[in-house]
């Protein structure tokens, strides 16, 4: 587990601090309050997308809280039988040793793998997949390889994974391509019956109305490519942190370790009325009763929209400063 180990007191203390009335955190904040979140993309320039996100660093010194690099990178692949037309969507989570100095490499392989595995699970639905991944029906597709490295982990993994991931997506452009089809030039005998001539003298390579698309290639835009189709169905997710009756957000590794339960929750916010739920997973030992599960699922459902408008908005601010500037960039080029 990731989980600090705290002592029973310590335990105690935390406990009774988040049930009394009114609750007491560490921090000062409320239950449901979140700690601050800071959030940059385009910080990998040779990925197609990519975002850093931290959850409650220091905004004095920016160390502590939890800090997570999502990359994005396409490549061709070629469609074979076993390989879905249209590309796919592959998912890898991989956390820095010096996130979890109290695990050995056996642990942190686990941890690493059950993070992939909730990641991958969510994301890769078909229900989310982007209709521009595609380049030759049937025979190339992109490969979308999403990659998330923990550098620093202070607590609410989950939710902080979600977050870089649905940024790094917003973030993604995909390369504009061209189909090219290759026709061999015809021929003719010349009126004394000795030579050869070409009946048309055009570039056998035709990328003009294109009926059998043998081959692609990447023509040069200002913007690097086209946004990924469906970006605002790219889910964020919210971990219940439950305590008895009560539930709290955004938990600090002491509070994590303090309850013995947590409900993750992933919602898909296409538009404020429109939501999907994704994923539910329970961790921990505690049962909940369906009453009590049905309550929290919908409580989750406000604050993942919640989330998702704050987060839709600071990527629109984003989207804006990094366009204007590749506008200025691609013009100096010219």
């Amino acid at each position: 587990m990731t989980s600090a180990s705290i002592s029973k007191a310590e335990k105690s203390y935390i406990q009774a601090g988040l049930l009394t009335s009114p609750p007491r955190r560490a921090d000062g904040r409320s239950l449901h309050d979140f700690r601050a979140i800071y959030l940059e993309t385009g910080v990998a320039p040779l990925s197609n997308g990519s975002a850093r996100l931290s959850i409650g660093r220091n905004p004095l010194d920016g160390s502590g809280g939890t800090e997570v690099l999502a990359a994005v990178k396409l490549e061709v692949e070629n469609i074979e039988e076993q390989t879905l037309d249209g590309g796919r969507i592959a998912c890898n989570v991989s956390c820095s040793p010096s996130a979890y100095p109290h695990l050995s490499s056996g642990a942190l392989d686990d941890l690493q793998h059950d993070l992939t595995t909730v990641l991958h699970q969510t994301l890769s639905h078909p229900s989310l997949h982007p209709k521009n991944l595609g380049i030759i029906p049937r025979k190339k597709s992109w490969l979308l390889n999403l990659d998330l490295l923990v550098t620093a982990e202070a607590g609410n993994i989950y939710d902080a994974l979600f977050l870089a991931a649905r940024a790094a997506l917003w973030d993604t452009k995909v390369p504009r391509t061209r189909s090219v089809e290759y026709k061999s030039p015809k021929t003719f005998l010349s009126a004394s019956g000795d030579m050869d001539v070409d009946q048309d003298t055009r570039s056998g390579f035709d990328t003009r109305h294109v009926a059998h698309a043998t081959d692609f290639e990447l023509p040069d835009y200002w913007d690097e490519g086209e946004i990924l189709e469906g970006r605002e169905r790219w889910p964020v997710a919210v971990t219940l942190n439950l305590l008895h009756t009560a539930h709290f957000l955004d938990a600090t590794l002491q509070e994590e370790a303090s309850c013995a339960s947590r409900l993750l929750v992933v919602y898909s916010h296409e538009s404020p009325t429109a939501y999907t739920i994704q994923s539910m997973r329970m961790l921990g030992s505690d049962e909940l009763s369906i009453p009590h599960l049905k309550k929290l699922i919908k409580e989750a459902e406000g604050y993942t929209r919640s989330m998702a408008t704050s987060l839709t908005t600071k990527l629109e601010d984003e989207d804006f400063r990094r366009n204007q500037k590749a506008r200025e960039k691609f013009g100096r080029r010219k």
